[in-house]
């Protein structure tokens, strides 16, 4: 009717149907643009569904929550938020005995990963720590090393659903000619200076003096990224220098054509060595460090001789360990006490038994007795598994060898 209307002469009635038309037209316009960004907010909801269940905000601050730093934060979140499983990597000589840092922290940190949908490898680094004299250089013996750090991660919580281990020799001996020219093209574009600044990867100085085994070492890690298709290098803050490198490497041309994407740096925090002033443990110093098969009374009597000043939390290694492990893992502390010592007390945050502490409400004695008896019931499990069988014939193996840096 109103179209019939609209090609008459117009009058009154016409340009009054035309404006009522007007706006229905318009009415329509809009119910059918709502409905189309209805169907396309639906649409987008249901492509960013992820495997995990997790929305992109959890998995970013649930990520995020394992480095110290992180480079950099909008390509993390954006390499989370197009990829469904990423590759995260951390690579590790077989050099001795496993203390907590890296046997609860790790296993902590990968089971955030993959629960997010990363899909973790770890590179046993054998061939780098022939290269760093680990064993004394003796690759049979750093096989068994690294068989029993295996052994650990399984028997400490670790998920290995989506974990994957990979040795270096054998890795590299596959694709022989895709490494080493990938070694070599990241050697030939930096000078001996920038990779003697990567010492420190090795437990060296710069100034050390180094075989030419150890100037190979950083070239070689820095390709391992690549090799690896990693995304994101979970590595400790000790890693740092080379993870830079492999962002800089990026920085050429050819490089950038060939591998696109710089990758992220997720770099955890050292815990620090038990006696005052080591900023991290040290395997070379049995005192220092709470190993994963340590007895229980050897737990005991590390955390009660370890440096815990009264009301100081900075350099603290106790508070260290409180942080970085009970509450990261478990999210709370009982602090069990005589009545007149203030009785029991059970801490559901790091920042609350922080500030106890700062206020002397807090004694270190009843700190590390705590702190001592959470961090035995996380290794009884470890204990358990090596108390027989293979894992245990692995231990005795692993402790006789000498430890050498």
């Amino acid at each position: 009717r109103l179209l019939a209307e609209l090609s008459a002469p117009h009058g009154k009635a016409t340009r009054r149907h035309c404006a009522t038309f007007r706006r229905s037209l318009a009415f329509s316009r809009v119910a059918f643009m709502s409905a189309s960004d209805s169907k396309d907010e639906k649409k987008k909801t249901e492509e960013k569904k992820h495997p995990s269940g997790l929305t992109l905000d959890e998995r970013f601050k649930i990520v995020r929550s394992i480095g110290q730093e992180c480079i950099q934060e909008s390509e993390l979140r954006a390499l989370l938020d197009k990829h469904p499983c990423p590759i995260a990597y951390d690579g590790f000589e077989p050099s001795g005995r496993m203390h907590i840092a890296q046997g609860i922290l790790k296993a902590i940190n990968v089971n955030k990963l993959t629960k997010c949908g990363v899909k973790f490898i770890f590179w046993v680094a054998d061939w780098f720590a022939m290269l760093n004299n680990k064993m004394g250089g003796n690759l049979k013996k750093i096989k068994k090393v690294g068989e029993y750090m295996i052994e650990v991660w399984r028997a400490a919580g670790m998920d290995l659903t989506n974990v994957e281990f990979r040795w270096a020799q054998e890795e590299i001996n596959k694709r022989p000619n895709d490494y080493w020219m990938l070694v070599m093209d990241i050697a030939r574009k930096n000078s001996i200076g920038r990779i003697k600044r990567c010492a420190t990867i090795m437990g060296r100085g710069e100034g050390d003096q180094m075989p030419a085994a150890q100037i190979l070492y950083p070239a070689m890690q820095c390709a391992d990224i690549f090799f690896l298709k990693a995304n994101i290098c979970q590595l400790g803050m000790d890693q740092r220098k080379v993870n830079m490198l492999a962002r800089e490497y990026l920085d050429d041309k050819e490089a950038k054509k060939k591998y696109r994407f710089k990758p992220v740096i997720l770099s955890h925090p050292m815990l620090m060595g038990l006696k005052k002033g080591q900023a991290k443990m040290s395997k070379s110093d049995p005192n220092s460090a709470i190993f994963m098969e340590d007895e229980p009374n050897q737990v005991r009597k590390k955390i009660k001789q370890a440096y815990c000043p009264e009301k100081v939390v900075k350099d603290n290694p106790i508070m260290d360990y409180t942080k970085h492990i009970i509450f990261n893992r478990n999210g709370k502390l009982l602090i069990e006490r005589t009545e007149e010592n203030g009785g029991n007390v059970e801490y559901k945050s790091f920042e609350a038994l922080t500030e106890d502490y700062k206020q002397g409400n807090l004694h270190p004695g009843d700190l590390k007795t705590a702190v001592a008896k959470a961090i035995n019931a996380m290794l009884e499990p470890v204990r358990k598994h090596f108390q027989s069988g293979k894992p245990k014939a692995l231990l005795k193996q692993v402790r006789s060898f000498k430890v050498t840096r």
